[in-house]
């Protein structure tokens, strides 16, 4: 097996595209699976998972310890990274016939087309998935689902910026008194990124970005990155970043304040799969299936900030609800079309 390039990727853009994302007219799904005792008491004698996400470290860690608690004696070991870097390391330990990953999630949806692909994937329907989650959220096959929803949102610090004077939409951005006040995430590490670029490039156009570029803006790496700038006061305004980052640090008391942009925020889906190899097979398909759940998808709205597709959880109070925000849309197929002329183009306008 070969390590994985981001064409790969684009391949994989191709074949979700191709699929109606998750949907197709035909299943090949395994039936829904239910946690029995025959499956704990199997995950016990294996006694770990280990988890490689791109979810924000405290809230992937949070999630493993609910998992702990409610089974005990089965630890969850967080490898939290990027979304592209997740990628590549899952290529390269394959490459080396190194299998240490049990459970994978990506913000890049496009990632686990690949790997279904490549026949790394293992097929498995938590019962709640195949109960719960509409079709276009879950894998045909079986092999991934929707774990987690989000956008890519603006934000500012607001002992620095006056709510009169944030900006209201991605236009305000370029406005001269932003200039070295900006704070943004980079499409070349965080698969949010990518696809918020490509959504932001199709509806904006790239003279947006050329613009953008020009008000010297602080360059980060992941979409978790620019959320933390606001909150130390590193920068005024983020031009990108995760939704649930935002509401983390507002409601522990950090004066931050997210924009939904008029034009419409980026729509981010982060599905979750386990693999055939995993070397924790039970106890990978026991915290799928937790994932999955009304417990850990309320875990994730309410300590994590994330939207859940789950219809047993319920909205945290005082978040705008997310049928009222206006979105835009994902497009695999043209994400296949345009991501690596999308990281070149990035990186020579703002010169990383």
């Amino acid at each position: 097996m070969t390590q994985f390039s981001r064409r790969d990727v684009l391949r994989g853009s191709t074949a979700l595209a191709a699929s109606g994302a998750f949907a197709s007219v035909t299943s090949a799904a395994p039936p829904a699976s239910a946690v029995t005792p025959q499956l704990i008491e199997a995950a016990k004698k294996e006694g770990r998972v280990v988890y490689y996400t791109s979810i924000d470290l405290p809230v992937a860690e949070r999630i493993a310890k609910a998992f702990e608690a409610t089974y005990p004696g089965i630890a969850v070991r967080v490898e939290r990274t990027g979304a592209e870097r997740v990628f590549q390391r899952i290529g390269q330990e394959y490459a080396s016939r190194i299998h240490s990953v049990d459970v994978v999630n990506s913000s890049d949806a496009a990632h686990f087309v690949v790997w279904k692909r490549e026949g790394m994937l293992e097929p498995y329907v938590p019962e709640d998935v195949a109960k719960y989650y509409p079709a276009e959220h879950k894998d045909p096959d079986g092999t991934f689902a929707s774990f987690r929803v989000w956008l890519c949102v603006i934000g500012y610090n607001a002992n620095m910026v006056k709510a009169e004077e944030a900006p209201t939409s991605y236009a305000d951005l370029l406005d001269p008194k932003w200039m070295s006040k900006i704070v943004k995430a980079h499409p070349g590490y965080s698969g949010t990124i990518m696809t918020a670029t490509y959504q932001m490039a199709r509806d904006l156009g790239w003279d947006y970005f050329e613009k953008l570029a020009k008000q010297k803006v602080m360059q980060v790496q992941s979409s978790a990155d620019p959320p933390k700038k606001l909150a130390l006061g590193e920068r005024a305004v983020m031009a990108d970043g995760n939704e649930y980052n935002m509401f983390i640090e507002k409601e522990k008391g950090t004066p931050v304040d997210i924009v939904y942009a008029s034009e419409g925020s980026p729509l981010i889906v982060g599905p979750n799969g386990l693999f055939k190899n995993a070397p924790n097979p039970n106890a990978a398909r026991l915290f799928q299936s937790f994932c999955f759940s009304p417990q850990a998808q309320q875990l994730s709205i309410d300590a994590g900030g994330l939207r859940s597709l789950h219809p047993q959880t319920k909205e945290k109070p005082g978040r705008k609800p997310f049928g009222e925000i206006k979105k835009m849309k994902d497009d695999p197929a043209a994400v296949e079309r345009t991501s690596a002329d999308i990281k070149a183009h990035y990186s020579k306008l703002f010169g990383v």
